[in-house]
């Protein structure tokens, strides 16, 4: 009898120890996720300010506009809005409130609702 109930709880025992390791393996494996990509967008920005510094951080993109206008019966009216040039900057990340200029290249067509 003594032999079962040490048995039971060394059942649950183990199940909690693995639990523990689970939670402590994925709570290390964000806080390292979150760390990398800490380090890699300070890394893009510094590489950023050196080329601005340089003279070739920054891109001119042509971006489309398309306004979006609602009409009755859940329709829809689209209206060519022009197309501008758009800043953007020369990195993987977006800086000074601008986008990415690869980013814009991919997405030529702002929709305006």
């Amino acid at each position: 009898m003594g032999k079962a109930t040490a048995s039971g709880r060394g059942f649950f025992s183990l199940r909690r120890k693995r639990l523990v390791h689970v939670k402590r393996f994925v709570g290390r494996t964000v806080v390292a996720l979150i760390a990398s990509l800490a380090a890699l967008y300070a890394g893009d920005w510094a590489v950023w300010r050196t080329r601005v510094a340089i003279g070739g951080g920054m891109g001119t993109v042509s971006v489309g506009t398309l306004i979006v206008t609602p009409l009755k019966g859940n329709k829809e009216e689209y209206d060519w809005g022009g197309a501008a040039d758009v800043a953007c900057s020369k990195s993987i990340f977006p800086q000074t409130g601008g986008g990415a200029c690869w980013w814009l290249k991919r997405h030529p067509v702002v929709y305006e609702r």
